[in-house]
Parts: C-alpha cells; structure tokens; sequence
C-alpha cells in the first residue's frame, strides 16, 4: 500500500522499559525523559539477527555525522531462549563493538509497546517524545539521515533541540589473547589459524592451542587494506578454508569481501565482493571483485571450489579459483526452510560449513538446522523443521532440536560435529543411523571446531579461547529440552484477513517505477493449508488473505520490497535505493479477532489507533 508520506503525525512514544537493565551506561538506568531535546532512534534488534547487524553497521555512520544532535538507543528483544541471557546481551554488545546504550528487554516489553513485529525495526523519536517515522528491516540509513537533518533544523528553530554529548559509556578492554573468535582452521605447520573476530585479525596459534605465534591484520580499526601482516586490515572477519596450495580463504563478514591470506607470505589480498552489501537487484554472477556479496559467514573447499555461506541473503554461492569468478549456488534469498533442487531452496542465515567427499554439510543457523547439499545440487535436512522450533533434544533427527548452531564439522566415521552455539554444547549427528546425540556441553557459545589428531578443538566464542576435547567413544546424556519463539501470536478471524504492508518513500523521494513497479509482496505459510488463496507473489503490497478455519494457528511468512529514488528532475543520475524485509507472522484464528495485518516498511500506520 504505496502512500504520499503524511505531515509527521504526533504520537507520544511510549517509555522504556525492559527488566534486564541498561547496558554501555556506566550503570545509569535511563528514561525517555533523559533524551528529551536529542533525535532518539531506537533499534529493535536481536543478536541472532544477521540482518540487525546490518543495521548496527548503517547507523555507524549516522552516529559519527551526528553527534551531538542524535541518540541510538538499541532495544535487544530476543528471539531465542539464549538471547534472553543478560550476560550473552552484554557478550554480544561487545563482540559487534555497539557504541551506545543497550535496554536489555528479555520479556518483550518494550517491543510490545512499540508495537514492533520484525527484527530489525527502527523508530525515530524527535527531541519533543514523539513518534515520527518507524522503518523495517535494512537499507534505511539514507532515509533516516535525511530526516535527522530535517528534525534537527525543524528543532533548532524552534528552540526544542538540545545539543551534548550523549549517555553512552564504553566499557573497559579485556586482556584475552583472543576476543570473541569465530571459526579457526588447522594449518599444514600443525598451528591454528583462528579468525579474532571482534579485534578484526587473524591470529595464528602455535599446536597448543594458546600461544600466538602472529598476529595478521592491524586490529586497532576496522578496515579492508590488502597487503603484510602488519599493514592488512579487516572487518569481523569469520570462516576460514584451507585451499590445495596451503592459502586460506577468508569469509570477511563486515567488509562483505572474501580474502586470502598466504600463510608463507604473510600477505592477504581480495579475492571477492565489492566491499559494498549486496542487495535485490544487484548481479548474481560475475568476476569475483566486480559483484556485491552480503556477510560472508563461513566458507569451504568442495568440489573443486569454494563454496560461501552467504548468510546476509540466506543463500550459498561458489567462488570459482580458475577463473575469479563468484556465482549463487542455492538458494532465492528467502528466508526459511525448503528442501529440494539448490534454485529452489530456501536458507534462514546458513553459518557454518563443512565438505567430505559427497555432502557438503551446512548449519542453518535461523531455523536451528542442519543440512547438506548433494553432488547434484539438491538439498536436503537431517536435523530442524523451521524459524520456530528450537531446544536441546538428542535422539531420532526427526524429533531432535539445535537452538542456532554456527559450525559444522567433518568426524572420521561420516558423522557430523555440530557446535551448538546457543546451547552452549557440541552435538553429534550421525547419517548411518539418524541419530543426534550430545558430545559436550559446558562450553559457552561454541562457534566451529577443528579435528587435532584425536582431538576435536572448539572455538569457544565466548570464553575467547580454543578448547581441546577428546572424542569420546559414547556421547553425553542431557535432560530433553523444546522451544518455541516466544513472541505472542497475532489473533486474528478466520476467514478473510486483509495484510497492508505500508511503504511511504522517503522525503525527498518517489517510488522507482523506471523498470515496471516499484513494489514486489510475496506471502506464504506454515502449514501450507492455512492459507487457502493469497499466497505468492504480486506487485502490490496491499492483499486479501483466505485463512482456513479449520487451522488455528500458524506462521505467515511476508516480504515486502520497494524501490525509490530522488525525486529531483535536475539529477541526471538520481540515487536510488531498495527497502526490504522478510516477517514470520505467528497467528492464532479466534472469533473476534483482528481482520486487519498492519506491517510497516516504511513510515507510520495512517490506520494505527
């Protein structure tokens, strides 16, 4: 449902609350009144989320232009049982280096207030306590940076902007060798190469596991500088693979960009991406260092290639070491759990790979899955049935649950080790009999492992160290345990629902109808049969859902994407910009219930009470 964008409503924001406290405050509890006279942005996210990290990343820059006048607040509203930790709260604001205050909000409070329905969301607050903009998913920094400019003349003028260093405290440096690793590799000298994730290096460990024999990459900034050990330069940098001749490839998650690095050398160079995010639209194939990629997680050599978990788009794509060229291998960048033939699969954040000779193994993080690729391109689940369904269960895959497993590795017997990042355990999985069961647990958020002779090494994220554990013959007993998202289901009348996914363009901008409509709305479900007419794809973003009465519940799966530009017929060559966002809808079907699905991609519910 396209709309000229309003004149700014005026609707009081709501307080803050959430009962797990103020993170990067130095301690001060906060309230809206403590922002009044700042532009307040409040970022809905959770740490799961690839997509909120995105989000972290655009309003970097924000902040940097704004100082003195704007004030990001982030709201963690958690979608797994993990998430709702207060210590992985104040790990993870850490580890993706948010430099400002955090509400820890485990119970949903504030985002039930703010009626906020997908991670990541942002809602804009002028210097006076109202609500003037709320935007879904990623990709709206431009359109927030034009309208903190537009708030803080409006609020100059008016005498109601108050200019001042904001409330965010920086917590104090830890002295650990390493900080928040991601994955690690074992090279053909018997040292680690481990990605240090949050100090944005490589550090390579001597057979212990623990010394660090070099340190690759300058670590003190961010960047993306090709060259020495000491002049290189990365970006939360993540998987690692070795490749035939002894180099390692490099999953350079922030800078969007696939790196090698010659462990002979000392030299990183770019193999891959553009350093900028790739978005709908943008190619799909092509040489490597011409085409856009989107957070790079994990990569593996298989088949003669390199295969990247692209976990920003849910898909995996091959970078081909013959010709320098990048192509998507599987997946259509929706968001889910599909099986079958790689163009139709769906993914939900894929992070974690591994190749033997005829699978290669793949972590879905999102839906809590493992799964695997044929020779023949098809793809298949061993363990995980969807976004929604998590825990800690061992026994039969077809009844047993991961909660957002990040690593998967290879076991000499064809079995799979998979580190259960958010159960804080190593599992087993084993293709001859279907069974899951535990190898460890007591580790906090293990990220990957590394088989060491006997040994299994795991990259303990959060206790920034590798770990050394020997296989065990029999696996560990643990007391089953099953999740759901615990987001409240939307109730709403069976029979007829009208969904209207609103999109107002920016300020300054009109809908980019240059190549047809500007707007693209694809709607499915689970299960299937709850929807009876509705699903697909079209053009518009306002449609009439048939849900089956005979269902009670379910999820709809929406994603919405819209197109605009600057309107201003003096630009030869206006900047134009894509708005896109995937929701999983739980619903409950209950007389009385609501026959309307507001969801916001951009602007304000001219419909909301």
């Amino acid at each position: 449902m396209t709309a000229p964008a309003p004149r700014r409503a005026r609707v009081r924001a709501p307080e803050l609350t959430g009962r797990g406290g103020w993170i990067n405050t130095g301690g001060k509890d906060l309230k809206l009144a403590d922002f009044r006279g700042r532009v307040l942005i409040l970022d809905f996210w959770t740490f799961c989320c690839v997509n909120c990290l995105h989000v972290i990343d655009e309003l970097r820059a924000l902040e940097h232009q704004h100082p003195d006048t704007v004030v990001v607040v982030g709201v963690h509203s958690p979608k797994f049982v993990h998430e709702a930790e207060h210590q992985a709260v104040v790990d993870a604001v850490e580890r993706y280096g948010v430099e400002h205050p955090v509400l820890d909000d485990p119970e949903l409070a504030t985002w039930k207030q703010y009626a906020v329905r997908a991670w990541p969301t942002l809602v804009v607050i002028d210097p006076e306590g109202y609500v003037v903009a709320q935007h879904a998913g990623e990709g709206h920094g431009h359109a927030i940076e034009r309208l903190v400019t537009e708030l803080a003349a409006e609020h100059g003028a008016k005498g109601t902007l108050r200019r001042g260093d904001g409330p965010y405290v920086a917590p104090e440096p830890e002295p650990t060798a390493l900080r928040f690793p991601g994955k690690a590799v074992l090279l053909p000298s018997g040292n680690f190469l481990v990605s240090d994730t949050t100090r944005h290096q490589l550090v390579e460990l001597a057979p212990d596991g623990e010394t660090a024999v070099r340190r690759i990459g300058q670590g003190d900034r961010r960047g993306a500088t090709d060259g020495t050990s000491a002049r290189s330069r990365f970006n939360e940098p993540q998987g690692l693979a070795l490749l035939p001749d002894g180099s390692v490839v490099v999953a350079d998650s922030v800078n969007h960009r696939l790196r090698r690095f010659d462990p002979e050398s000392g030299r990183t160079t770019t193999l891959a991406g553009t350093g900028e995010q790739w978005m709908r639209g943008d190619a799909t194939r092509g040489p490597g260092r011409e085409v856009n990629l989107s957070s790079p997680w994990d990569v593996a050599f298989w088949q003669g290639q390199v295969w990247i978990a692209m976990a920003g788009i849910h898909q995996l794509w091959t970078y081909d070491l013959r010709d320098g060229t990048v192509a998507v291998a599987a997946g259509t960048t929706n968001e889910g759990l599909v099986d079958g033939p790689a163009a139709e699969a769906w993914f939900a954040q894929p992070s974690g790979l591994a190749a033997t000779a005829d699978r290669l193994w793949v972590a879905d993080s999102e839906t809590s899955a493992l799964r695997w690729v044929d020779p023949d391109g098809t793809v298949r689940t061993a363990v995980g049935t969807g976004l929604f369904d998590f825990g800690h269960r061992d026994g039969p895959a077809g009844q047993a649950l991961f909660q957002h497993p990040l690593g998967v590795t290879a076991l000499p017997d064809g079995s799979v080790a998979v580190s259960d990042t958010y159960n804080h355990a190593l599992r087993r999985y084993d293709p001859a009999t279907g069974e899951v069961t535990t190898l460890a647990t007591d580790l906090r958020e293990p990220s990957a492992a590394v088989l060491a002779g006997e040994d299994i090494v795991v990259v303990e994220s959060a206790r920034h160290r590798l770990t050394r554990l020997r296989l065990p013959e029999e696996a560990v007993r643990v007391e089953s345990v099953a999740h759901r998202t615990q987001r409240a289901a939307t109730e709403v009348a069976p029979g007829t629902l009208r969904l209207d996914v609103i999109f107002q363009a920016p300020p300054g901008q009109k809908p980019d109808t240059r190549y047809g409509p500007a707007t693209r709305l694809l709607v499915s479900a689970t299960p299937p049969g709850l929807l009876l007419r509705g699903e697909g794809a079209d053009t518009e973003l306002s449609r009439i859902l048939h849900l089956d009465p005979g269902i009670g519940e379910g999820v709809l799966h929406i994603s919405a994407m819209a197109a605009s530009c600057d309107d201003d017929p003096a630009r030869e060559y206006p900047a134009c910009h894509v708005h896109q966002q995937d929701w999983g809808v739980p619903v409950r079907l209950v007389e009385g219930g609501a026959d309307r699905l507001p969801l916001v991609l951009a602007g304000l519910d001219a419909q909301a009470p």
